[in-house]
C-alpha cells in the first residue's frame, strides 16, 4: 500500500499506542509473534481429552489451537457453561487472531430485510440462506447451501455491518468477547469444509478488518498486484495453514513498519500509527461453543441450532440490540423449530415447517398441504392459522419462546406478521416500510384464536365467491379465512394502512376507527356489506386492480382514490357502517368517550416515541451511566398510576 508523503513539521496529532493484549498497558511497546505450529500440539491434546464436554471434531479443535494468539494458555483452560432454554452450551474462552474467525453466515439482524424463497418475486441471487441443521454428534452447525451462495451472503452481511454499525477499533483493542461456533459445509467443493463462524460480534470483526487490504494475487491466481479490501470470502477460500500464514505475514510486516517508522515526520508517524492500529485490531477475545448438553439426552444435538440462536438473542442487548422486527423473526423461527421438534406440526410436519419458515422453495410443500404455491396470500393465511391454533402443548411452547407466562392474541401477532411477510419480501423498500408500519401493532383478532379454522385452497374467483357465500350464512371458519386473506391483500397493496393523520379529513371530518388492521377487518366483517366488499377486494387486488367501494347499494370503482382513501373509508365503516345516513356529526356520548380514549392513546404513543428518542441518543453518544433515581422517580410513579387507573375501566386481558 502506498503512503502519502507529508512535510516534516510539528502538529498536535495524538499517536496511536500499541497495546499489550494481556494487560492493556500502553506505556511500553508490545510485540507478539504468531507462534509456530509446534506450540499448538499440547493445546490440541488437552482439548481432545476434555470429552464428553468438548463435542467438536478434530478439525475444529485444530482451528481453535491454530487461531489462538497464545495457544499455550489453552492447555488446562477452564470450560464455561451457559444456560439456555433447552440445556447447556459449553464454551472455551481465549484470545484469537481476528482473521482466523469468519463473520456470521446469516446475519439475524437483517431477517426483516432479507428476501425469502417463499416469495415468488425473489431471485436466486437475493434469497436468504436455508437454516443450518444440527450435526449428528458434534456441537456444530451444518450448512447445505452451495459454497458460493454462502460466501456471497457473508461478504454482503460484512459490508453491511461495516457501514451500519462501525466500532472504535485500532486506537484501542477489542475487549468485549465475540462468540463463535464450529460450522461445516456440505457443498464445500474445493474450499475448506469447516470454519469457526461468529454468531455475536460481527460488527467488531468487520471494524477490525475494515481498513485491511491485501494484494489481489494473494486472493486468486491472478498476477495483479493491486491492493483490494479484504473480504471474508478471501479468508474462507484458504486452507487453515494458508490462513495462518497470511496472519503471520501481516503481523510481521506491521511490526516491521511500526519499528522502522521511527522518524517525527507526518509520513513516518502515519505509517507507525497505521501499523499500530492494524496490530491492535489483529486479535479479539472470543468464546467458542465447543459442546452442548440437552436437558433431554435422547434429543442429542437436534436442538443445538436453536440453543445457539437462543443464546444469541439474549446476548444482543449491548451496542446495537436487535430491531423488534428482526427479533420477532428470530423468535418465530425458534417457535417453529421447537414445535417441529416436539411433534406439534401434524402429519405433514416437514411441509408445514418449510412453509412456515419460508427459507426454501415452498412449491412442493404448499402442494403437499393442498395449497396453490402461486398465491402469496394463501401462505400468509396458513402462517396465521398455524400460529393461532388452540392446542395446549402448542400454546405452552409458544408462550415459553415468547417469554410469557400465558399466551394472549397480541403475543402471537409479531411472529405471525414476520413469517407471513416472507411471502412479500421482494416488495420495494418504500412499500415494505408502510406494510411493516401497518402490521407492527396487531394483525390478529380474538376470534382467530377462539375458533377452529383451516386454510382452504382459495385460488380462483369462484373459490372466493363460494367462501363468501358460506361466510354470509354464518360459517365462522369461512368468515375468518375470508377476513385474513382480504387483510393480507389490502395491507400489501397499500389499501389498508396504519391510521394516518388525514383519515378524518378524507371522509369529511367524521370519526374513523384508529385501531390495528386486524381489529378493523374484524369490525368490517361484522357489517352487513363488509364480507362482500372484502371478497371483491381479494379478487380485484389479485388481478392487479384497485378494490371497489360499496355505494348506493352496489360495488363501484373509485377512479380517483388512492390507497389512503380506501383505508380511511374502510376505517370509517368499521366504526359507523356503510350507510352514510347513520353518520353523526354531532358526537354521541360513546363517540366522545372514544375520542377521549384516542387522545389518551395518541399522547401515550408520543411519550413512547420520546423515550425511544432518548434511548437512541444515549446509544449514539455512548452513554452508559444509569439515570439518577431522583430524576426518574416521578415518571415511574406517573406510569404506575396510569396503569392502575386504566385497569379500573378495562376488561381483563383475554387469554
Amino acid at each position: 500500500m502506498s503512503i502519502t508523503s507529508f512535510p516534516d513539521e510539528p502538529d498536535d496529532i495524538d499517536a496511536v499506542d500499541l497495546i499489550d493484549i494481556r494487560t492493556g498497558d500502553r506505556s511500553s511497546p508490545f510485540e507478539h509473534r504468531v507462534e509456530p505450529v509446534s506450540k499448538t500440539i499440547k493445546a490440541i491434546k488437552y482439548l481432545e481429552k476434555q470429552r464428553p464436554d468438548v463435542q467438536i471434531s478434530e478439525a475444529a479443535i485444530q482451528r481453535i489451537a491454530y487461531g489462538a494468539v497464545e495457544p499455550g494458555l489453552l492447555d488446562g483452560a477452564r470450560l464455561d457453561r451457559h444456560r439456555v432454554e433447552t440445556g447447556w452450551l459449553v464454551a472455551l474462552n481465549y484470545r484469537a487472531y481476528t482473521l482466523m474467525l469468519s463473520p456470521a453466515i446469516e446475519n439475524d439482524r437483517l431477517l426483516d430485510e432479507a428476501h425469502y424463497a417463499a416469495d415468488p418475486g425473489t431471485s436466486e441471487s437475493q434469497r436468504v440462506l436455508t437454516m443450518p441443521t444440527a450435526h449428528g454428534t458434534d456441537a456444530t452447525l451444518v450448512y447445505a447451501d452451495p459454497m458460493e451462495d454462502l460466501l456471497t451472503a457473508i461478504d454482503r452481511a460484512s459490508k453491511r455491518v461495516r457501514e451500519s454499525n462501525p466500532q472504535e477499533v485500532g486506537r484501542r483493542i477489542v475487549e468485549r468477547p465475540l462468540t463463535a461456533v464450529p460450522v461445516s459445509f456440505l457443498n464445500a467443493g474445493h474450499y475448506p469444509d469447516d470454519d469457526l463462524s461468529i454468531v455475536d460480534g460481527n460488527s467488531r470483526w468487520a471494524s477490525c478488518t475494515a481498513n485491511l487490504k491485501v494484494q489481489a494475487s494473494q486472493i486468486s491466481p491472478a498476477t495483479a498486484k493491486d491492493l483490494v479490501p479484504l473480504l471474508p470470502s478471501h479468508l474462507m477460500r484458504r486452507t487453515l495453514s494458508q490462513r495462518r500464514d497470511l496472519v503471520r505475514e501481516i503481523v510481521k510486516n506491521a511490526h516491521r513498519d511500526f519499528t522502522e517508522a521511527s522518524g517525527t515526520s507526518k509520513t513516518a508517524r502515519a505509517k507507525r500509527d497505521r501499523a499500530a492500529e492494524l496490530l491492535n485490531a489483529m486479535t479479539v477475545p472470543v468464546q467458542v461453543i465447543v459442546g452442548y448438553i440437552d436437558d433431554k439426552p435422547s434429543m442429542g444435538m437436534q436442538r443445538f441450532p436453536a440453543a445457539v440462536r437462543s443464546l444469541l438473542m439474549r446476548m444482543n442487548v449491548g451496542v446495537k440490540p436487535f430491531e423488534e422486527s428482526s427479533k420477532s423473526g428470530v423468535t418465530a423461527e425458534e417457535i417453529v423449530t421447537a414445535l417441529f421438534d416436539a411433534g406439534e406440526l401434524g402429519d405433514d410436519a416437514p411441509a408445514v415447517k418449510d412453509v412456515l419458515l419460508g427459507r426454501t422453495d415452498v412449491t412442493d410443500a404448499m402442494k403437499t398441504l393442498g395449497l396453490n404455491p402461486a398465491f402469496r396470500d394463501l401462505r400468509f393465511a396458513f402462517v396465521v392459522q398455524q400460529l393461532t391454533r388452540k392446542e395446549r402443548r402448542l400454546n405452552a411452547i409458544m408462550a415459553a419462546k415468547l417469554d410469557k407466562s400465558r399466551l394472549v392474541i397480541s403475543h402471537r401477532s409479531g411472529p405471525a406478521a414476520e413469517l407471513g411477510l416472507r411471502s412479500y419480501s421482494s416488495l420495494p423498500k418504500e412499500t415494505m416500510a408502510s406494510v411493516r408500519t401497518a402490521v407492527e401493532k396487531n394483525i390478529l383478532w380474538k376470534d382467530l384464536a377462539d375458533h377452529e379454522w383451516t386454510v382452504e385452497n382459495i385460488d380462483s374467483d369462484e373459490a372466493v365467491d363460494d367462501l363468501l357465500a358460506r361466510a354470509d350464512t354464518g360459517d365462522i371458519p369461512a368468515r375468518l379465512l375470508l377476513g385474513v386473506i382480504a387483510m393480507v391483500n389490502l395491507v400489501t397493496s397499500g389499501n389498508l394502512l396504519a391510521a394516518g393523520g388525514t383519515a378524518e379529513q378524507i371522509v369529511g371530518g367524521i370519526k374513523v376507527m384508529r385501531t390495528p388492521v386486524g381489529t378493523v377487518i374484524e369490525a368490517v366483517l361484522g357489517r352487513k356489506e363488509g364480507p362482500q366488499v372484502l371478497a371483491d377486494a381479494i379478487k380485484r387486488i389479485r388481478a392487479g386492480l384497485r378494490p371497489r367501494w360499496w355505494a348506493h347499494g352496489q360495488l363501484v370503482e373509485q377512479e380517483d382514490w388512492k390507497g389512503s382513501d380506501f383505508n380511511a373509508h374502510l376505517r370509517l365503516v368499521a366504526s359507523h357502517g356503510f350507510d352514510p345516513e347513520y353518520y353523526q356529526n354531532e358526537p354521541t356520548a360513546t363517540e366522545l368517550e372514544d375520542e377521549a380514549l384516542t387522545g389518551f392513546q395518541s399522547s401515550l404513543a408520543t411519550t413512547v416515541a420520546n423515550l425511544d428518542h432518548l434511548i437512541f441518543l444515549r446509544k449514539e453518544h455512548g452513554t452508559t451511566a444509569d439515570l439518577p433515581w431522583v430524576l426518574v422517580e416521578p415518571t415511574f410513579k406517573n406510569i404506575n398510576s396510569l396503569g392502575k387507573k386504566l385497569g379500573k375501566i378495562s376488561e381483563d386481558e383475554p387469554s
